[in-house]
């Protein structure tokens, strides 16, 4: 799986991560470094977290699926 980000979202993270290290680490970051940092973290961590967010969003509906059915099974016994 490929992940990517918008130019401009992608722009944005540069931006933090090069003014994290900065006050961080006091070290300047050029633009590349920063591209190539994001992205390789976006690879890495991506996928899972990918991952993750899909199996809580199922959980998430799927609870509300069944608290849908329990009202719906209440309502009709009125």
């Amino acid at each position: 799986m490929t992940l990517s980000l918008e130019k401009n979202r992608k722009t944005a993270i540069c931006g933090s991560l090069k003014s994290f290290y900065k006050a961080e680490f006091d070290e300047t970051l050029s633009d590349f470094r920063a591209e190539q940092l994001v992205d390789f973290m976006l690879n890495q961590i991506g996928p899972s977290q990918y991952n993750q967010a899909i199996q809580d969003a199922r959980k998430f509906i799927s609870e509300k699926l069944d608290d849908l059915d329990t009202e719906f099974y209440v309502s009709e016994e009125l």
